[in-house]
């Protein structure tokens, strides 16, 4: 990491990578805005539900080069899940107040054994499919399915999910790391 570079995480991420200038913390729903190349940018914190205790935070990427939609005049944005489960809130605010051009969701159905029972900490393709409807997301890209043992989805799971989903389908964006992809 470039010292001065602009950093958005978690706020324990910022207190750890404290002194470095540039690193910003974000809590849920908190917004931070940055010039990169004369862009003006605005990223906003969203909740995410990972494990117990530990920070996670999925983000909207926002700019006015984006525009806004013109049937509903709400600014068009990236939206990126970070570690999560699907979860209400997110459901109930995003399209309410965005317009996601791009939803980019970390998949997988990691689960974990804990005292009492299996705690699921990130999306599978069924949540993910039910959250690209949910927020109104006008293209999905599937990420992070592949990268961990402890993923109970395969690639292959993940594909077979959302391309028998009708409501998705034709919104999944398929990438392939160091690949280029054409999203919007």
């Amino acid at each position: 990491m470039l010292n001065g570079r602009p950093v958005f995480t978690t706020l324990d991420g910022a207190k750890n990578l404290s002194p470095r200038p540039g690193v910003s913390g974000l809590a849920p729903w908190e917004s931070e805005e940055v010039t990169l190349n004369g862009q003006q940018f605005k990223i906003t914190g969203t909740p995410t539900q990972h494990w117990p205790g530990g920070e996670c935070t999925g983000f909207i990427l926002e700019s006015p080069s984006f525009g806004v939609n013109d049937a509903d005049g709400l600014p068009n944005v990236v939206y990126v899940s970070g570690d999560t489960v699907h979860i209400p809130e997110l459901a109930d605010r995003l399209p309410k107040k965005y317009h996601i051009v791009v939803a980019l969701l970390n998949l997988g159905k990691a689960i974990f054994s804990v005292p009492g029972g299996q705690l699921q900490i990130t999306m599978g393709a069924e949540q993910a499919a039910k959250l690209t409807s949910d927020i109104g997301a006008e293209k999905m890209v599937p990420l992070h399915y592949e990268s961990w043992k402890h993923f109970t989805e395969s690639d292959d799971d993940v594909h077979s999910a959302l391309s028998a989903d009708a409501a998705v389908k034709d919104k999944v964006i398929w990438v392939v790391p160091g690949k280029k992809t054409t999203i919007v």
